[in-house]
C-alpha cells in the first residue's frame, strides 16, 4: 500500500477505535449532545479549532490565497475578530445550560424563532458538512486517482460512522488529538514548502498585489469576504454547543482563548502554504486551464499537491493526516449540530416530548445517517468550495447571529424583531442563492451576499424592536445577568 494512503487509513482506524471506546460512556441525552456536560478547557480549546478550521479554510480559503495572495486572510480575520466578541460572552451562554442555538433563540423570544432558528442552522450546516465530503473526496482522488464523486461517498460514510458511535463524546475527545496533528503538519510544512518551490526568489516572481492588504480589489471586497466568517462565528452553533459542554463557566472562557491562539495560527500557517505554493504552480497545469485562467476548483487543491509532490514523504504524509484532521473534525460537528437540533428542537420539543433517554440518542443517531446523506447529495450543487462555504455562512451569519447576540446584548430587543431579523436574513441569503441558480449570470457573486442579507436582518432587528412594545423583564433578565465576569 502506497504510504500516503497507508499513513491516513492508519490514522482513521485511530480515531475511529477511539470513537468507539467513547461509546460506551454514552448513556443520556446530555452524554450525546453536551458531552456530559464535563468538558475541561484544554479539550474544549482543541474541539473549537477543529470544527472551526475545516474545508473553507483547507481548500476555499487556500484557493483564494492561490489566486490573491495574502489578502486573503481578510477572510480569516473575521473569525479572529468574532472569537475574540465571543469571549465576552462564552460565560453567559454556558451559564444558559441548553442544547442548541434554537433553545436560546425560544427562550429569549418565542417558538416560532426555535423553528426557523433550526431551519437556518439545518441548511447552513447541511452544506458546511457537505464541502467537508467533497474536500475528502478531492484528498482520495490525488492519492488514488479515484474519481472525486466516489471519494466524497467514502469520507460521507467514515463521517457518519464516527458521528454515530458516540455523537459530541467522541469529537471532544479526538479533537485534542487532531489539533495537535494539524498543527505539527502545517507548522513543518511551510519551511520545507518555502524552501521546495525555490525561496524567496521564487516569491519575489510573483506579482505584487499578492503581498499587499487588498490584493486586486478594494476594501469593499474585503469586507464582503469579512463579514462572513465574522458573522458565522458569532452564530456558530456548534462553538455554542460545545460551550454547553463546558465544565463550567470559567473553563468556557478559557477554551476561547486557546481558541483564537490556534485559529490565528493554523489559518496564517494555511494561507502560507498556498501563496508559497502559487510561486511554484501559477502558470502550470493542472492550475490552469486550456484558456491560460486559473481553474478556480483547482486551485483549492494546492494544499493536497504540495503535500503530494512536493514534500519529502514522511512530512508530505504529515501533512496530509493533518487534512483528514481538518476535513473529519469538522464534518462530524456540522453534522452532529443539525441532527441536534432535528432531535431536540423539532422531535422532543414539538413531536415526542416524553421520550426516554435512550430514545432520543436512537433518533438522533437516525437523524446523522439520514443528514449526512442529504449533505452527500447537497455538495454536488455547487461550482467551489468557497462558494459554498460564503453560502452557509451567510444563512447563518445573517439569519442567526443578530438575533442571537441581541439576546445577549440588548434588553429592547422584542420578539418581533428577533423573528423578523430571523426571516430577513435566511430570506435574502435564500432568494439571492436561487437566483444565482436560475439566472445565466449570478445575481451577485457569492463573495457579497453576507452585505445585504445582514443589513435587512440587522434592520428588521432594530426597525421592528423599537415599533413594538418592549419585552418584560423575565424575557432578558436571564441573558443580562453578569456575575463570573
Amino acid at each position: 500500500m502506497d504510504l500516503y494512503l497507508f499513513a491516513i487509513v492508519s490514522y482513521l482506524g485511530i480515531l475511529i477505535a477511539i470513537g468507539v471506546y467513547k461509546s460506551r460512556v454514552v448513556k443520556t441525552q446530555d452524554d450525546f449532545m453536551v458531552a456530559g456536560r464535563k468538558t475541561s478547557a484544554w479539550f474544549l480549546a482543541g474541539t473549537l479549532v477543529c470544527s472551526w478550521i475545516g474545508s473553507g479554510s483547507l481548500f476555499g480559503g487556500a484557493g483564494l490565497a492561490f489566486r490573491m495572495g495574502f489578502s486573503e486572510l481578510w477572510m480569516s480575520a473575521g473569525a479572529w475578530v468574532g472569537i475574540a466578541i465571543v469571549y465576552f460572552l462564552a460565560h453567559r451562554v454556558r451559564r444558559i445550560s441548553q442544547y442548541t442555538v434554537a433553545d436560546i433563540l425560544e427562550k429569549r423570544y418565542n417558538s416560532v424563532a426555535r423553528v426557523f432558528g433550526s431551519a437556518a442552522v439545518i441548511i447552513a450546516y447541511l452544506t458546511i458538512a457537505g464541502y467537508q465530503f467533497r474536500g475528502g473526496g478531492r484528498l482520495l482522488h490525488i492519492l488514488t486517482g479515484i474519481d472525486p464523486l466516489w471519494g466524497g461517498a467514502i469520507t460521507c460514510a467514515v463521517v457518519i460512522l464516527f458521528t454515530v458511535v458516540a455523537g459530541m463524546v467522541s469529537i471532544v475527545t479526538v479533537d485534542l488529538f487532531n489539533g495537535i496533528v494539524m498543527t505539527l503538519g502545517v507548522l513543518l510544512a511551510v519551511p520545507l514548502v518555502y524552501s521546495a518551490v525555490g525561496g524567496g526568489e521564487a516569491l519575489a516572481s510573483l506579482p505584487a498585489d499578492r503581498f499587499t492588504v487588498f490584493g486586486t480589489h478594494d476594501v469593499t471586497w474585503a469586507m464582503g469576504v469579512f463579514f462572513p466568517t465574522f458573522f458565522l462565528l458569532l452564530g456558530e452553533s456548534g462553538m455554542y454547543q460545545k460551550f454547553f459542554a463546558a465544565r463550567d463557566e470559567a473553563t468556557a472562557r478559557r477554551a476561547v482563548v486557546g481558541m483564537i491562539v490556534g485559529v490565528v495560527i493554523v489559518e496564517t500557517l494555511l494561507c502560507s502554504l498556498a501563496v508559497f505554493g502559487s510561486a511554484k504552480y501559477l502558470t502550470l497545469s493542472p492550475f490552469v486551464g486550456p484558456d491560460g485562467s486559473l481553474d478556480r476548483a483547482t486551485t483549492e487543491t494546492i494544499i493536497l499537491h504540495l503535500a503530494r509532490f512536493d514534500l519529502p514523504t514522511l512530512a508530505g504524509a504529515l501533512l496530509l493526516c493533518a487534512a483528514v484532521a481538518i476535513i473529519l473534525s469538522t464534518a462530524n460537528s456540522y453534522l452532529m449540530i443539525p441532527s441536534t437540533n432535528i432531535a431536540r428542537d423539532f422531535y422532543q420539543r414539538f413531536i415526542n416530548p416524553e421520550i426516554s433517554q435512550q430514545g432520543i440518542v436512537l433518533f438522533q443517531r437516525l437523524a446523522i445517517i439520514v443528514l449526512g446523506i442529504l449533505a452527500f447529495v447537497l455538495a454536488n450543487f455547487f461550482k467551489t468550495i468557497l462558494d459554498m462555504a460564503f453560502t452557509a455562512y451567510t444563512m447563518v451569519g445573517a439569519g442567526i447571529t443578530p438575533a442571537l447576540l441581541a439576546a445577549f446584548l440588548w434588553k429592547r430587543v422584542t420578539v418581533a424583531g428577533g423573528v423578523s431579523s430571523i426571516l430577513a436574513g435566511m430570506g435574502t441569503t435564500l432568494a439571492i442563492t436561487a437566483a444565482n441558480f436560475i439566472l445565466s449570470e449570478p445575481l451577485m457573486e457569492t463573495d457579497y451576499i453576507i452585505l445585504p442579507a445582514a443589513l435587512a436582518s440587522i434592520v428588521c432587528l432594530v426597525g421592528v424592536s423599537l415599533l413594538t412594545p418592549p419585552s418584560p423583564e423575565e424575557k432578558w433578565k436571564p441573558f443580562m445577568e453578569t456575575k463570573g465576569m
